[in-house]
């Protein structure tokens, strides 16, 4: 695959000064002009003031200048304006208006972490010594910016557009979304059918299922409305996750375990249906999950924070 990660993308939101603090504290680096770290993807969040929120841009990262000229080709049958200039392509979901840059940059390597030791039936790994997961007080860091979910008011077209013309593959399907990888993991974008093109979920991965719930309950101290949903694991995906709010509106969700598709001819999407196409066990997702509180004053203009 050409394309190995979505390497970053841009948030504008009407309360930037709330929104910085809060991915502080969900344990990005905050390098003070509008950028924000995880430890092993760089500068993967770009914050700027809107009178809305809205995920302006994404930027993939591609392996080599050709990879620029094959996605070019593949705009051009589909009539989709682009250009490129030095080592970048830029273009535009034609559904959603969001930017796309896909840029020539190396992949990420992450370092190997030691898995956790489990106890189970049979098998004692951990002796004599409580589970890390139990006893760390460390504050949870994302290791990278996994997937961005959109709401496009016309699904089919921002489809079309990221697999026919950007070059993601299909890895499951739930009603009108599609998990779409560009990537090993199991999905890197989410496109999904809504009444408004907003940005209904972030995802960030960390460590191991412990650091889900920990990072979650940190988050959670003094501040319950941050609570949307979890703990639980999806089926799509495989990975565990928790979601909470950031205080433009959009959800942000640290997850672990996530599928991985490393031969494409060993993997047969799934139209996935029912309570499987959300999650495979947990808590049943809040009304909220399902439909952000500030979806009809995002269709009607009537904006707030």
């Amino acid at each position: 695959m050409a394309l190995h990660r979505v390497s970053s993308f841009t948030y504008e939101v009407p309360n930037l000064e709330e929104v910085t603090a809060y991915y502080r504290e969900f344990g990005l680096t905050d390098h003070g002009d509008g950028s924000m770290s995880t430890l092993d993807g760089g500068r993967q969040l770009y914050l700027r003031p809107g009178p809305v929120r809205r995920i302006a841009s994404l930027t993939l990262g591609a392996d080599d200048p050709d990879d620029l000229g094959r996605i070019a080709a593949s705009l051009t049958r589909l009539g989709v304006e682009h250009g490129i200039v030095a080592d970048r392509l830029v273009t535009a979901d034609p559904a959603t208006r969001v930017g796309v840059v896909v840029a020539v940059e190396p992949r990420v390597v992450q370092a190997e972490v030691a898995a956790p030791s489990y106890n189970g039936p049979g098998r004692l790994e951990r002796v004599n010594a409580r589970s890390a997961g139990a006893s760390s007080d460390a504050r949870v860091r994302p290791r990278k910016l996994g997937h961005v979910v959109l709401g496009s008011t016309d699904p089919e077209t921002s489809q079309r557009f990221f697999i026919e013309g950007i070059g993601f593959k299909l890895s499951d399907r739930a009603g009108v979304g599609a998990f779409l990888r560009c990537s090993t993991d199991h999905h890197n974008l989410l496109v999904m059918g809504a009444p408004v093109v907003y940005p209904h979920h972030t995802s960030w991965q960390v460590d191991d299922v412990d650091a889900v719930g920990r990072g979650a309950m940190d988050m959670l101290e003094g501040h319950p409305e941050r609570h949307v949903w979890g703990l639980g694991r999806h089926y799509a995906g495989s990975n565990f996750f928790w979601y909470l709010k950031d205080p433009a509106g959009t959800f942000s969700e640290y997850y672990s375990d996530m599928d991985c598709i490393v031969d494409d001819s060993l993997w047969t999407p799934e139209a996935v249906e029912g309570a499987r196409g959300l999650f495979r066990w947990g808590p049943p997702p809040s009304p909220s999950f399902l439909n952000p509180e500030d979806l009809a004053a995002m269709m009607t203009g009537a904006h707030s924070k």
